[in-house]
């Protein structure tokens, strides 16, 4: 006869892979509309969505709302971070700090409520002010869920039932220096591996005598990006080079008809090296590297490459340096999978949105502050600037708020764009919702609507099965709200 014995941690697995339970931070709205029998639906399962270029084929979506925007369906209260939600069928992931511990949370996409919660200690402050969470977001492929957090703390959970699969600790095993704003970059999942913009260095950075000493180390070859086994997390293969880890995520990318990675690598360094690593993503050969990065100190690269595969080619974009934007540039690559430059622009010049690219030409916000955002359609053939467009409005509601008696003047700013259903989805960066209508005639604003008003809307929103989800970063100006995700029902009858 055979006995089957349970052993506590089997039972606690399975105890935490039950349905998923409501908690203090969550506040449900409603339930959202059924999909419709015509529906198209996607995962979002990565920051830069299913195809990595800020895309999805979900229809129809709703175009049309009230006054007072899309239904909130529910938001959950965030501690800090600069995350976007990642979802897989009934999984939302969420990747936040909260009481000086990085928080990872899976919730049911359609109700908030919690399946699991698993978080860590951490000690970062940042050298400018900012945040103390996350800036990386999170990452899921199949059963896995993969964060990168602000001190390079790598993890693997279990996305059903929490469990921690493997870590590393990347700043102790590769001499990662802090950065300008900690580690920002998504990992990349890509044919069973977890590729990361590592950025270590080969001597250590317990201590350094002046900047000089720090730039030298900073400039120093070290473990730039490595692959780690999606199972295990033991390494599969590393790229040794003195270009550190930017605040861009991997892309993968169809060469040729072969799958490489593009990696817009580069970290902190004096003078400021880095651009563009061209990679094997089976072996971790480096084929090409090409170098976009101006010299100056003070900048950090948060763009990610946007692929042509049709044509071979790729774009990147940094801002930096200041008051004198470096722009972007389009290579093409060849047979050999080297890059040449097609053209180069100072009119597209991104900071950290990552542009649209749809017929022919590149849809971006240029520009480093908020005073001399805009947005610019460029072509993608020749880098021509088609058209420049200032989207702006007056907002009487937000001017009383705040006590004023005339309407105050409103822009989008430094926002964020996703294309969906024929047309793109454009979150402001103090919290405006758009739908607009993106061609080389213009910018059509479809609707347009105020989610809340906030500073620091930076991340872009992630929108999967009818359902977008919005991270707000910062507490609201009228006082109505704190940090939070909120779920939004955007689905359509037809």
């Amino acid at each position: 006869m055979r006995y089957l014995f349970l052993t506590a941690a089997f039972v606690g697995t399975l105890l935490s892979a039950q349905e998923p339970q409501t908690f203090d931070r969550l506040t449900f709205h409603a339930a959202p509309k059924p999909l419709s029998a015509s529906a198209k639906t996607s995962d979002w399962p990565r920051i830069l969505g299913p195809q990595d270029n800020c895309s999805t084929s979900e229809s129809p979506l709703l175009k049309a709302w009230p006054e007072s925007g899309p239904k909130p369906v529910w938001e959950v209260v965030m501690g800090e971070g600069y995350t976007s939600p990642v979802i897989s069928s009934d999984f939302c992931v969420i990747f936040h700090q909260l009481e000086k511990k990085e928080t990872v949370e899976c919730l049911h996409r359609e109700t908030g409520r919690r399946f699991w919660i698993k978080d860590y200690p951490i000690e970062y402050q940042d050298r400018y002010g900012f945040g103390g969470g996350p800036r990386g977001s999170p990452v899921i492929a199949g059963d896995v869920v993969v964060t990168l957090g602000v001190t390079s703390m790598l993890h693997a959970f279990d996305l059903k039932t929490g469990a921690e699969l493997w870590k590393h600790d990347l700043r102790k095993e590769y001499n990662v220096p802090q950065d300008f704003f900690g580690a920002g970059s998504s990992p990349l999942i890509l044919d069973g591996r977890v590729i990361v913009n590592v950025g270590g260095k080969a001597k250590s950075f317990d201590g350094f005598e002046d900047r000089n000493e720090r730039a030298r180390k900073l400039a120093t070859k070290g473990t730039s990006v490595a692959a780690f086994d999606l199972k295990t997390g033991a390494m599969k293969w590393k790229v040794e080079d003195e270009w550190g880890a930017s605040y861009a995520s991997p892309v993968p990318s169809k060469l040729h008809g072969q799958t490489k990675v593009l990696i817009y690598a580069g970290g902190e360094s004096d003078p400021a090296i880095g651009g563009l690593l061209c990679i094997d993503p089976a072996t971790g050969s480096v084929h090409d590297r090409f170098a976009w990065r101006d010299e100056e100190y003070i900048q950090s690269t948060g763009s990610s490459p946007v692929v042509i595969p049709e044509k071979n080619r790729a774009f990147i974009s940094t801002v930096y340096p200041k008051n004198r934007p470096h722009g972007g540039v389009m290579v093409e690559y060849d047979a050999s999978f080297k890059a040449k430059e097609v053209w180069h622009s100072t009119k597209i010049a991104c900071h950290w949105m990552t542009p649209l690219y749809q017929d022919g030409h590149l849809y971006a916000i240029d520009g480093e502050r908020e005073n001399n955002s805009r947005l610019v359609c460029v072509n993608a053939d020749t880098g021509a600037e088609v058209w420049t467009k200032n989207l702006d409005w007056e907002d009487a509601a937000f001017a009383t708020s705040q006590g004023r008696s005339k309407p105050v003047r409103l822009s989008i700013l430094r926002a964020s764009m996703l294309q969906a259903d024929g047309a793109v989805l454009c979150l402001g960066e103090i919290g405006s919702l758009h739908w607009l209508k993106l061609t080389p005639q213009g910018c059509e604003e479809i609707i347009r609507t105020q989610l809340f008003y906030a500073l620091n809307t930076w991340s872009l929103p992630a929108l999967s099965h009818g359902l977008l989800y919005v991270h707000q970063q910062a507490a609201s100006l009228d006082r109505k709200s704190g940090t939070r995700v909120i779920c939004y029902d955007l689905r359509a009858e037809k």
